[in-house]
């Protein structure tokens, strides 16, 4: 009787070293995730991501250090030519066109306060003109097949109020964000007794 005890004891130990190591070696969160107390945030009113249902990040929002200077004032979101692009969140089609030859796609945020919140994506071809409306997760175009500025085919999805750039990715809920929380099997269950 004493030898199960110690033994349901002993694996219970066990299993508990075995989780505390589990949470300190897990990788860091992604660097394109928004941080705490990041400036550029805004409210989580997206219920989509623009292309695909969890694309590849392959670069994150770098705000610049002033107004003029360099960084990444938005995200590049892997997406083949072709690709439908969605509206996060409900709003209404500010621009729909070209600037500097890529097809931009700019949608102002529903109930985001005065100015609303305005995101943009590029390299676009418009399915939606100027004026529209349109819904949350509402195609709005496709990815072009030129006019990108990353290495490999992407969207770039910004987010700005009035002239100030912020991360689009803070429109997104922790649900959307982060990928779902896996549960292990608990293992030697206490016997009867």
């Amino acid at each position: 009787m004493r030898t199960m005890r110690w033994a349901r004891t002993a694996v219970r130990l066990v299993l508990l070293v075995i989780m505390a190591l589990a949470a300190l070696l897990a990788p860091p969160p992604p660097s394109w995730l928004p941080a705490a107390g990041d400036d550029g945030t805004a409210p989580a009113v997206g219920r989509a991501w623009p292309v695909g249902v969890r694309p590849r990040v392959l670069r994150g929002w770098e705000p610049p250090a002033t107004v003029y200077g360099r960084g990444h004032r938005g995200v590049d979101l892997a997406a083949a030519p072709g690709t439908p692009v969605r509206t996060v969140a409900a709003g209404r089609v500010s621009f729909a066109g070209r600037v500097a030859g890529r097809g931009v796609v700019s949608v102002e945020l529903a109930g985001t306060g005065d100015p609303p919140l305005r995101t943009t994506m590029e390299p676009v071809r418009a399915s939606v003109a100027k004026g529209d409306e349109v819904a949350a997760s509402e195609a709005i175009g496709t990815v072009e097949p030129a006019g990108s500025h990353c290495t490999a085919p992407c969207v770039h999805w910004g987010l700005l109020r009035a002239d100030t750039y912020l991360n689009p990715l803070t429109l997104l809920p922790p649900w959307l964000l982060h990928r779902p929380s896996r549960l292990l099997p608990v293992l030697g269950g206490a016997a009867p007794g």
